[in-house]
Order: C-alpha cells, then structure tokens, then sequence
C-alpha cells in the first residue's frame, strides 16, 4: 500500500500529538512529536542553568547542541513512545509547566531549529510517517501529501491545558495556563525563523466545537483518500 507523509500544526494545547498518535496507530505509521524535541532542548537549557526566568544564554546553548542527543523509544508496557535525552528519559520532566514556559523562547533559535530540523528530515525520509509541530508542513515536509492546520479558541485550549495538568497532579492555576497559551501564541506566530503560520495547501481544522472522537475520523478519510489518490 503507498504510505504518505501527514504533517500536523497548529497551536499550543489544540490536541495534535494525540490525534497524530491516532492517525500513526491506525495506519501503522511512525509518529513524531516535534514539541517533544523542542521541550527536551528547553529541558537541556534549564537544567545546565543557561536558561531561568532572569536570563537566557543563548550562546552557550547554541555552542552545546552537539551534546544534546535525542531519540525516541517506545515503552514496551504503555506502547507508548518517549523522549530521551542523553541517554535519559524525561517525557514527564518535559510536559510540566516548568518546561512549557520556556519552550517557545528556545525554539526561536535558527541553530536549534536547524538541528532538530535535520533529524526530523532524515526520520520521514521513506514516509509512512505523521509528524506534529509548527512548521511541518511549512518547512520540515511541504511536500507532504496530507497537511492539517489545527486550531481553537484560546480560552478553550487553556481550560484542556489545564484539566490535563491538573490530572496529572500539577499545582497550577487556570490563570497561569492561560497566559502561558497567550504568551506561547504570540512568540510561535511572530518568531522570525519558522513562524507558525498555516501552509496554502492545509487543510484548516477549528477542533473548539469537536470531540476527540469526530476529529479522529475526519483526518483518518482524509488521510484514507490521499493514500488512495482520491484527491
């Protein structure tokens, strides 16, 4: 069966990894997390205190980023594939609020947006691949078969952010979830390298009225339809 190649952007919280999971399982596809990527890279910064609410040294960062190794593995007990950096896995270090704070500061840095973009080019080299992020289908894969542009109302995206956090056992306030979706807005559609921005050829999806369910199965026929050449 021909495989294609499906990029997914969009904005912070508007559920991308979770339908590109879906997507990736159905279709037997390889999934990446991009966010992931740019979160561990945050992580790095953070715990090598070259990154803190004060100050940002961003040229010892860039200067590091050959010691930053970053691999995917799935774990054989969730099924579920997880980010590791160094050698050490730190998916639940990477999805706090900590890190989500600082996420899109590091990912305005050509030179981190260069390395990831390198690694993600040579992951989707023989497609069968769904990858999330904010410039897949812009950047990484505008040659991509299938392009979805995700999108919802920030208030609703803050209020998933939240009760997600919450369930996890986080002390974090709705206030703060929602100024860190604002904040992260404005840095992702204004950074100079790589804005988010929806590609002319994606396919829009404003998921603040859809369940999980119903949004599933759109982007599976329409997924379904371009690996059969039906559009």
């Amino acid at each position: 069966m021909k495989k294609i190649t499906i990029a997914i952007d969009g904005f912070s919280s508007t559920g991308k990894s979770t339908v590109a999971k879906q997507i990736a399982n159905y279709l037997d596809y390889i999934y990446v997390d991009t966010g992931a990527m740019y979160r561990a890279v945050a992580l790095f910064a953070l715990e090598n205190n070259l990154l803190s609410e004060t100050h940002f040294n961003k040229k010892t960062l860039i200067e590091a980023l050959d010691q930053i190794h970053l691999e995917f593995k799935k774990n054989k007990e969730s099924g579920k594939t997880e980010m590791f950096l160094n050698g050490k896995n730190v998916e639940k270090k990477i999805r706090t609020m900590y890190v989500s704070d600082f996420v899109s500061s590091v990912a305005t840095i050509s030179e981190v947006r260069k390395k990831l973009v390198a690694i993600q080019h040579q992951m989707g080299v023989k497609k069968g691949i769904v990858m999330d992020g904010r410039d897949i289908g812009t950047v990484v894969f505008p040659d991509a078969e299938l392009k979805i542009f995700m999108t919802a109302n920030a208030e609703i995206r803050a209020i998933r952010r939240y009760n997600e956090l919450k369930e996890k056992g986080e002390n974090v306030t709705f206030e703060e979830i929602s100024k860190n979706v604002q904040k992260r807005d404005l840095i992702d559609t204004t950074r100079k390298d790589s804005p988010l921005i929806k590609a002319d050829d994606a396919i829009e999806i404003d998921n603040s009225e859809v369940n999980q369910e119903d949004q599933f199965h759109i982007i599976l026929q329409l997924a379904q339809d371009r690996i059969a050449g039906r559009i």
